[in-house]
């Protein structure tokens, strides 16, 4: 394929498509066939190759389609809606699992069939106990027993297939039902992800349009191998990102739509507070320790020690208990000294510290024989092995704690 031609990237599937007659196929080198089964699948249906992966992951499959001549991109089809994938993903999932459930039921009926002439037997002890007679009547009872033994044998096979066939009827029944976009975690998560993939396609965008106005002036652009970037490529470049920033704009607010229909993110900031009870959707009932903005920090309710874990407000199934936490003083008073173990120019040496602030969260300490700046700690309570202890980090190497009240 020296010619240079155009592959086709489908809107409708979002992937590219390489046509050719089987006779080109033939005429490529092992080493090219390899990177062509690499980053695409034969369709029978279309008669043509697929690229494996879908938009935005496409660069492999653009560069195999560029090393075998396909230097030009012709778009054909129209772009679906995200509800319209969604919708047409479903009805696939489907059809695969009507048909997945019969495979499975021909497999069932073929292994009762293998398995039938044997099973009639059951309770014919002379029938499985006869010995092998070397007459002419005896060696055909010997054949026609031997060859239900291994109907009856292959009928096991056919019952794992049965069963194979049932497990994917289950995962593309699942895939039908999209029971993901009935989960508040699962939608939240979708979002944020979408905001964040438009946030930096939105830079993307800034940076090429500046890149065209730079080419324009006169300015030269080279890529990371030295190759001269034109302007036509920037505008291509920069036009696929405003593409991508409407597709994920589509998808958003198609999943901010599901999560509407729920109800929303029923908990926020305003009405979790640490000590609350809660149930999460993984562990099950647990222990406010934290809020924030966006996440909270828990601990699962029995764990002993453990660290504490983060979820985001949308995984909260249910409030247990509304119990608040009773913030508890912390212990460090104006005046106490603790003595850390530093490094100072490549040499291990001691330097000590005195509280000179305290309130009721915070500390402040500053190094003894020093005109450092003070140091804001905030001391917090803790599970170790002796028990509850409030501690506090001076730095990476040196923590110090004190006895907790019950």
């Amino acid at each position: 394929m020296t010619e240079s031609r155009a592959y086709i990237f489908n809107l409708e599937t979002t992937k590219i498509e390489l046509h050719f007659e089987k006779a080109e196929y033939d005429a490529l080198s092992a080493e090219q066939k390899q990177e062509l089964k690499s980053n695409f699948l034969w369709s029978n249906r279309g008669k043509c190759w697929v690229s494996r992966a879908k938009e935005p992951n496409l660069w492999r499959a653009i560069r195999a389609a560029k090393s075998l001549g396909f230097t030009e991109e012709q778009r054909e089809g129209e772009r679906l809606t995200f509800a319209e994938q969604v919708e047409r993903q479903s009805e696939r999932a489907e059809a695969r699992a009507e048909r997945y459930e019969s495979y499975s039921e021909n497999a069932e009926k073929r292994a009762e069939s293998l398995q039938k002439p044997i099973t009639d037997m059951h309770g014919d002890i002379a029938f499985f106990t006869q010995p092998n007679i070397n007459t002419s009547a005896g060696r055909a009872f010997t054949r026609r027993r031997e060859k239900m033994w291994e109907q009856y044998t292959n009928g096991f096979e056919e019952y794992r297939k049965s069963s194979y066939f049932k497990e994917k009827a289950a995962t593309a029944r699942n895939t039908a039902e999209q029971a993901q976009y009935r989960d508040p975690a699962y939608l939240d998560r979708r979002i944020k992800e979408c905001k964040k993939e438009i946030e930096k396609r939105n830079k993307n965008a800034l940076y090429y349009e500046e890149m065209i106005q730079a080419i324009e002036r006169g300015e030269i652009r080279k890529r990371f191998s030295g190759e001269i970037i034109t302007a036509d490529e920037a505008r291509g470049w920069y036009e696929k990102e405003l593409e991508l920033i409407e597709v994920a704009i589509d998808k958003q607010a198609y999943l901010e739509n599901c999560l509407e229909e729920l109800g929303g993110v029923k908990f926020n900031r305003d009405n979790i507070k640490p000590g609350y009870i809660v149930k999460i959707q993984r562990w099950g009932l647990c222990e406010i320790i934290s809020t924030g903005p966006q996440n909270v920090t828990y601990k699962v309710m029995g764990s002993r020690g453990g660290f504490a874990l983060k979820a985001a407000y949308a995984e909260i199934v249910e409030v247990v208990e509304a119990r608040e936490q009773e913030k508890a003083a912390q212990p460090f008073k104006v005046g106490e000294r603790f003595t850390a173990r530093i490094f100072e120019n490549g040499k291990r040496a001691e330097a000590v510290y005195e509280i000179v602030k305290a309130t009721s969260s915070t500390i402040q300490l500053k190094r003894e024989s020093s005109d450092e700046k003070p140091l804001t700690r905030k001391p917090k309570v803790v599970d170790t092995v002796n028990g509850k202890k409030w501690k506090f980090l001076l730095d990476d190497y040196n923590c110090f704690y004190k006895e907790a009240q019950e």
